[in-house]
């Protein structure tokens, strides 16, 4: 005897408060319509399932992946598809591949970028950031100045420890502007207690345009910043990244294209 139309509903209405209770968004969202589909294609329950896994495994790691993204606090979401390597014959595109490959994540190695105001760092930066959370790995992205002041900020409020632990828990910390502004005694200790805990237990990427025997004025203290360094240096993959300034060339073919197009 087959169930009534009423009987169906109540079915079909129990199913879906399940999916709810289970979580399964979007077996809840596309059951039907694949299922009108695997009836229409004389498919049986086993494909009908591995259909509606297939769609919520692939639905998860983009919502996961999107929370990586806005938990990374990127400055603006940058591909390192959209970056032009012509512009900068110098900088080693092998070796950003490589490290888009995130093995380097694996064994802890750190990443600094050298290059001058404009060279592209901040284009560079996070799209290795991107990739890295493409892949699953956890990412934060902060100024030096703004990691101080956090900092500084979760001590006075008794909270440091955990701000610490969350740091240290991250696959990948990107610190940019490391050196654009010089540090309060209390500010470079504070700093030098991050890149210590996460020595060889964490990577550490820096944009930084200021050479490395020019940095003992911004953390004040010969000892701290030979210290600092050698954490950051031990372990680490150099992106030379001086040339003539990105946003420069990229602003003089703007006005170059606006001027053919006016003529």
């Amino acid at each position: 005897m087959r169930p009534g139309p009423g009987s169906l509903a109540q079915s079909s209405d129990q199913t879906e408060q399940y999916l709810k209770a289970l979580k399964l968004q979007t077996f809840l969202r596309e059951h039907d319509k694949v299922s009108r589909q695997c009836a229409a294609e004389g498919v049986g329950h086993p494909d009908f399932l591995l259909r509606l896994s297939e769609l919520e495994l692939i639905d998860r790691h983009h919502h996961m992946m999107d929370r990586r993204i806005k938990a990374a606090r990127f400055p603006t979401v940058k591909s390192l598809d959209s970056f032009d390597f012509l512009t900068f014959p110098s900088l080693n595109k092998a070796l950003v591949n490589e490290l888009a490959r995130s093995e380097h994540i694996g064994r802890r190695d750190n990443v600094i970028a050298v290059g001058n105001s404009g060279a592209g760092k901040t284009h560079i930066a996070p799209g290795l950031g991107l990739a890295e959370c493409q892949k699953g790995l956890s990412v934060g992205f902060t100024t030096a100045a703004a990691l101080v002041h956090e900092l500084i900020e979760a001590r006075d409020e008794i909270r440091l420890l955990n701000m610490q632990k969350r740091l240290a828990n991250l696959k990948l910390l990107i610190i940019d502007e490391l050196g654009f502004v010089p540090l309060s005694k209390t500010g470079a200790e504070l700093l030098f207690e991050v890149f210590g805990q996460r020595y060889e237990r964490g990577s550490i990427m820096v944009p930084t345009n200021l050479p490395f025997d020019e940095r003992t004025e911004v953390f004040g203290s010969e000892s701290l910043t030979g210290a600092l360094l050698y954490r950051l240096t031990h372990h680490a993959h150099i992106l030379e990244m001086n040339g003539e300034s990105y946003r420069l060339r990229q602003s003089r073919k703007t006005n170059k294209d606006q001027t053919e197009h006016e003529a």
